[in-house]
């Protein structure tokens, strides 16, 4: 049986973590596969919300096994302190299983990330400060401490004391900052180390005996495809790569064994943090966006940025990861406008791009070039069918498929697990 991808088109938020458990009852195996507790999936059950962020959405699945795997960087207080919360509601985590292969975030990295965002001051990234991004750093600069060493006293030491030698020099010289104790972060990593055990695996082989036995393998991507660090919009993007080819590197899987690639694509665009927004709307029309679609971090809780879609990136998306099925989320919440504009080209100059264009200057500056198309007023949460939805709700979805060269299979017209219309099954 193959495995199934599942990331996001834009730049995250787009309900990622609602496809997933969508297919949730029909796979066997949901892997997180990059990225850490610097994004997260908020999910509605039975009207219960859940907002996770490293735990993989399958969590949530009765029978489902959760995998962490070896492209995830993990801070291991928020996943105990996650898996507790969630525990307390009565659900099962007992089946998690973690890469040994994984990166583990210490203590120096969140400080150093907080410290090296606040020296950059107007040219900050936008990042989190939770310690994801110098925990990839580490990894290739090849002095990262992974899942494993937490069982090796003396291989720990070696490495933490190795990388402290090196970010005590720029912690007390660059950012006039105490000096950190290599023995207190030890200490602090081997405290968890007893708890983890249980879950450690090769989550590699596993799943590789998992895909042979004929079971279902779901790849789930944090962040989105423009967030990539290699394809997105560079510098303000993640650490690590969010699109279908980070699937194989981050859980072990080859690509022979992918062949559905499912892209969850907003209605409408958002992105968090800094960086190049060509559809962004800093008027009344982008804080109603903002209000109705309730559109705030589920790990920061800060404000998203909210604009129009972008036919241009999707198409994008479709491309880079060779993407068979759109997921279109968050419909409802462009009921009531009069006219909705659909980015459908970029306008650089003299020049209109209709796809991506090659460098960062031309898509810092780039104008949207807008296809104007009619709104609806009905209300759309109770629609269960493709010919449930309003004239102009329809035609909507058929004018942005139209504009990308993959089918779309699921619209979501609300936020909880049954408010889908299943156009062609994901599996």
């Amino acid at each position: 049986m193959p495995a199934i991808v599942v990331l996001g088109a834009q730049w995250g938020d787009e309900g990622k973590g609602k496809a997933t458990d969508l297919l949730g009852d029909r796979v066997d195996y949901v892997v997180k596969y990059n990225g850490g507790n610097n994004a997260g999936h908020t999910i509605v059950v039975d009207g219960e919300k859940y907002a996770l962020h490293l735990l993989p959405s399958g969590v949530l699945s009765p029978g489902v096994t959760p995998v962490i795997g070896n492209g995830v960087v993990i801070d291991l207080g928020v996943l105990f302190d996650e898996i507790d919360a969630i525990n307390a509601r009565g659900v099962d985590t007992s089946r998690l299983v973690v890469s040994a292969n994984a990166h583990v975030i210490t203590s120096y990295h969140t400080t150093i990330d907080k410290v090296g965002e606040r020296f950059l001051g107007d040219a900050k990234i936008g990042t989190t400060g939770r310690g994801i991004g110098p925990a990839y750093a580490d990894k290739i600069s090849r002095i990262g401490v992974r899942v494993q060493d937490l069982f090796d006293e003396k291989i720990l030491r070696q490495k933490v004391e190795g990388a402290l030698e090196q970010k005590n020099q720029v912690l007390v010289k660059a950012y006039n900052r105490k000096a950190l104790s290599a023995d207190v972060v030890v200490d602090e990593l081997l405290a968890q180390a007893e708890r983890l055990r249980p879950m450690v695996a090769d989550t590699s082989l596993l799943l590789a005996g998992a895909l042979d036995q004929g079971k279902v393998v779901l790849l789930e991507g944090g962040q989105a495809t423009m967030l990539d660090v290699d394809h997105g919009t560079y510098p303000f993007v993640t650490s690590s790569n969010p699109t279908a080819g980070g699937a194989c590197t981050g859980s072990g899987i080859p690509p022979t064994r992918i062949d559905r690639v499912v892209a969850i694509v907003k209605a409408y665009t958002t992105r968090v943090g800094s960086g190049p927004f060509p559809t962004e709307l800093l008027d009344a029309d982008g804080e109603r966006l903002r209000q109705q679609g309730a559109e705030f971090g589920t790990t920061t809780g800060r404000p998203r940025r909210c604009g129009w879609y972008d036919a241009v990136i999707a198409r994008y998306a479709a491309r880079i990861n060779g993407v068979t099925d759109f997921v279109l989320t968050k419909l409802d919440v462009l009921t009531g406008f009069e006219t909705i504009p659909v980015c459908v080209g970029y306008r650089v100059g003299d020049t209109v791009y209709d796809e991506m264009p090659m460098t960062q200057t031309d898509f810092h500056h780039a104008e949207p070039v807008y296809e104007q198309l009619p709104g609806w007023d009905e209300d759309i949460t109770g629609a269960r069918s493709i010919e449930d939805l309003p004239k102009n709700a329809r035609r909507y979805v058929e004018a942005i498929e139209a504009m990308t060269s993959a089918p779309i299979s699921v619209i979501g017209v609300g936020p909880g697990r049954a408010e889908s219309i299943v156009v062609r099954p994901l599996t």
